[in-house]
């Protein structure tokens, strides 16, 4: 694989100046704007990651007031307490998509959320505590822990969290053949470790959070 070195010359040659590589670059949240994010918000937050999968994000996010209503502002002590009637009287509400799988995961990632937060104090203090050198790992955690949560839907609500990630898109993937890291999309956990370590590596080399290098390394090959 190539050195952080040879990234970094190629996002300059493409954007042609150092200014506007930076101004396409994300930037994580700090770990105390993490811990300062109430359980609600991320529990809305999941919700969102979850109903958007597979359907346009501008339909889900005109819908989300909605959402916000029916599931008492997404407090995790008030969602946890739905039962099936509740969420059979929700597949009723046309302010909101029914989905009724989508539906169920809202008070089940609330106990998941409330028993992070017994163990970590916030799941704010949970997401700042996780170690970026282990991203993957905490992509499986919540992916087993939490419900529908799997596959880039755990990348994906990190990096709308703030939480520092990469993500491995098609581009990123893409990028990562093309230098002979992985063959195929890394959902093993074999491949997942090779490919933290090629982001440890430039890490360590730049300085850079994830997300940073992430896009770099999708602007490889996104033309």
């Amino acid at each position: 694989m190539r050195d952080y070195k040879w990234l970094h010359e190629y996002c300059l040659n493409r954007f042609g100046s150092a200014a506007a590589l930076e101004a396409r670059l994300p930037r994580p949240n700090s770990g105390d704007e993490l811990r300062a994010v109430p359980d609600d918000r991320y529990l809305s937050l999941i919700s969102l990651r979850i109903f958007r999968a597979g359907l346009k994000h501008s339909l889900v996010d005109a819908k989300w007031p909605a959402f916000e209503e029916v599931f008492f502002g997404f407090d995790p002590e008030k969602v946890v307490l739905m039962g099936g009637e509740h969420i059979e009287r929700l597949m009723q509400d046309a302010r909101i998509i029914r989905h009724l799988g989508k539906l169920k995961s809202v008070p089940r990632n609330a106990q998941f959320v409330l028993d992070v937060t017994a163990s970590h104090g916030s799941f704010g203090h949970f997401l700042a505590g996780w170690p970026i050198t282990d991203i993957v790992g905490l992509w499986r955690y919540l992916a087993k822990q939490g419900c529908q949560l799997g596959g880039l839907s755990a990348p994906r609500l990190l990096r709308m969290a703030g939480k520092d990630t990469f993500i491995p898109s098609n581009d990123v993937v893409a990028a990562l053949k093309a230098q002979n890291v992985v063959d195929r999309v890394p959902s093993s956990q074999r491949d997942q470790a090779r490919v933290q370590d090629v982001f440890n590596r430039w890490h360590e080399e730049s300085g850079r959070p994830l997300c940073q290098l992430s896009a770099m390394l999708a602007f490889t090959v996104n033309h």
